[in-house]
């Protein structure tokens, strides 16, 4: 009984030291320190969303990888964001091939 009681404590210690080491050579794995629990760093501006806002963007952690409502509504954000501009450019290329050929960009 006692072998046995010896037989676990070792391969508690071993798995013990085994995590240490893992731990403090590869760390926690992440680039951006946590979230506080119950709060969220998903931000977007109002109005005109920039390259370096997107990039910004940081979603908070779940269980199973991120938090589907807050992806949901950053790729809802960016999609409304996209057809404004592709409805500006539609709007502006006629304009842009009738000006005079000095008047263009």
């Amino acid at each position: 009984m006692i072998t046995l009681l010896l037989y676990v404590l070792g391969i508690v210690g071993v798995a013990v030291v085994l995590f240490v080491l893992a731990a403090l050579t590869f760390g926690r794995g992440e680039d951006v320190p946590p979230v506080a629990p119950g709060t969220t760093p998903t931000w977007l501006p109002r109005d005109e969303v920039t390259g370096a806002d997107v990039r910004a963007v940081r979603f908070q952690q779940v269980l199973r990888g991120y938090k589907a409502a807050e992806v949901d509504w950053v790729l809802d954000r960016l999609g409304r964001e996209i057809d404004d501009l592709r409805e500006q450019v539609r709007q502006l290329e006629p304009s842009a091939q009738q000006a005079p050929p000095g008047k263009q960009r």
